[in-house]
């Protein structure tokens, strides 16, 4: 039996680390606590926010229960009441320390409390309390269902420094790790907990003081393939009671007339903005796919959709992009399952048939937020290629052939339409260049396929929203603002050149290039690597003109 105490508490600060960047955890719905939403049952959906399994005294009686934070106000629930959702943005790469906890054949898996994203990300903070009991308890689990494994364990970055190992509490594929002490005078333990694979888990924990003992069952939602909506709570047999009965009444329902055909829509994997040759000039097209496995679309019949997964919390150093604490949705340079992943391209020309450089230029962008493209240098230091809220246009320019990622960083939900001229210089003189409209659809507030791709009449947002209008930050990483086409070259040099990395939440300023798809780019907690204040959206592109010179 292992004790949980005050100083193997779990980190929970920013961390850095050369991994995959995770996109993030689904927005919750309030409904009491903060990331609380009604799902099967009357249960209770806790999505994001610091809570704390407590065993108390209640009238005599142990019962374990649930202190949500995660509101304006502390709420008290009965586990059996509650389902917790670890979404798509609690996972991340498996570090050495765990292989031993939830297998060394393990890429990945899912985390509350996480190596790389705890305090970054929308999601459950789990915690133990164990002040409530007037003495020592005993944490067990005396239950488990789920589709792969489950471990409690603590690994701060005191004990990764002087290279110890982790300290389990609690595994499901381990009979050793049946239990553990919660102290009495542990008021906040923070471990971590891992899950090796997506679906539904239902943990039982038999928490015993002195002669008391309680038994409950946790319902936990892993990743998107479940909806944690649909779940049942506790055991999954018995309904939490329902707070409002079904509407026994139908209302009328009204039909609307498409205005538009239906778009392509694209909410997950690879895809290149792309400059392509077609008749002896060039167009700006999305190829979707891999490098051998791909389809070319017309941006007028495509809308990509950044879902929900991809909201994060701003972190201190990257205020640029709003204050502290605030959402924003972004895409990293990193390809995450489940959310999808623009690049630039221009390695569908060879580089005799463009004399100089393509240039991309942000032309407009309307919607509800500000729109910032930019990629990261090896020690903390931002490289802003566009940014919507300090005035358009903005442009870079890439060499021939090459292709690159950024980070793309919406700073509110909605739809929102970009508008991109793509220009170059064939090798014959003639100047040739193509005009689009992309329409994102961020979030999940708006259904994507029924935006309307190209050009729409959505508001242009000021630059007083929740992303500052001038990307300077007032701490490290620095913020530089690439020139002209002309000058800049966020991709570097030739197709398959490194990218940026990142190493930690300040440092001195340096300038990154786009990183190459496929490379190991290390990853800034909160919107380090590459950053587009873009809010999980749809994108639709729609074409405006083509000249040839």
């Amino acid at each position: 039996m292992r004790a949980l105490t005050r100083d193997r508490r779990a980190f929970t600060s920013a961390v850095l680390i050369a991994a995959t960047a995770v996109l993030l955890g689904a927005a919750g719905l309030v409904a009491g606590g903060g990331g609380a939403a009604r799902a099967a049952g009357g249960a209770t959906v806790i999505d994001e926010g610091e809570l704390d399994l407590t065993p108390r005294l209640v009238a005599g009686r142990l019962e374990l229960q649930i202190d949500d934070r995660g509101g304006d106000t502390e709420v008290v629930r009965e586990p059996s009441e509650v389902v917790l959702h670890a979404g798509p943005a609690t996972r991340e790469d498996l570090i050495s320390p765990v292989y031993p906890i939830l297998g060394d054949t393990l890429v990945s898996a899912y985390f509350f409390n996480g190596w790389e994203n705890a305090g970054q990300i929308f999601a459950p903070e789990p915690g133990w309390n164990g002040t409530e009991t007037g003495g020592d308890t005993e944490v067990r689990l005396a239950g488990f269902e789920g589709p792969g494994r489950f471990a409690l364990y603590t690994y701060t970055r005191e004990m990764d420094g002087n290279d110890e190992s982790a300290v389990q509490h609690l595994n499901s594929g381990d009979n050793a790790y049946s239990s553990f002490t919660l102290s009495k005078d542990q008021q906040r333990a923070v471990p971590t907990w891992g899950f090796t694979e997506e679906g539904v888990y239902r943990l039982t924990f038999t928490v015993t003081s002195g002669a008391l003992t309680d038994t409950e069952t946790l319902a936990v939602v892993v990743g998107d393939d479940v909806d944690p909506n649909d779940v049942l709570p506790g055991d999954g047999s018995t309904p939490a009671p329902s707070t409002s009965p079904p509407s026994m009444s139908a209302s009328p329902s009204t039909s609307v007339t498409p205005t538009a055909p239906a778009a392509h829509v694209i909410d997950n994997g690879h895809l290149d903005l792309a400059a392509r040759p077609v008749d002896g000039s060039l167009q700006f097209q999305i190829k979707q796919g891999t490098a051998n496995d791909y389809d070319w679309r017309e941006p007028e019949k495509v809308v990509l959709h950044v879902k929900p997964g991809a909201r994060r919390k701003i972190t201190e150093g990257y205020e640029f992009l709003g204050p502290v604490g605030d959402s924003v949705w972004w895409l990293p340079i990193q390809q995450v399952d489940g959310l999808v992943w623009p690049g630039w391209s221009t390695d569908q020309f060879k580089s005799s048939e463009i004399d100089g450089r393509v240039a991309f230029r942000l032309d407009a962008v309307q919607g509800p937020g500000a729109l910032s493209i930019f990629t990261e240098g090896s020690v903390g230091s931002v490289t802003m290629h566009a940014h919507s809220g300090d005035g358009l246009p903005d442009s870079f320019d890439l060499s021939v052939p090459t292709h690159r990622h950024t980070v793309w960083a919406f700073a509110q939900e909605g739809v929102y339409r970009t508008t991109f001229t793509v220009s170059a210089t064939l090798a014959d003189g003639r100047k040739v260049s193509d005009t689009e409209t992309i329409a994102w659809v961020v979030g999940d507030n708006e259904d994507p396929s029924t935006v309307k791709p190209g050009e729409g009449d959505e508001p242009t947002a000021t630059a007083s929203g929740s992303a500052s209008a001038t990307p300077t930050a007032t701490a490290s990483p620095s913020v530089s603002v690439s020139g002209s086409a002309s000058e800049t070259d966020p991709g570097g040099g030739s197709s398959g050149a490194g990218g940026s990395s990142s190493t930690g939440g300040s440092g001195t300023s340096t300038t990154g290039g786009l990183a190459s798809t496929g490379a190991q780019v290390g990853v800034i907690a909160g919107v380090a690597v590459v950053a587009v204040l873009v809010g999980g959206g749809v994108v639709f592109f729609v074409r405006r003109r083509r000249t040839a010179q």
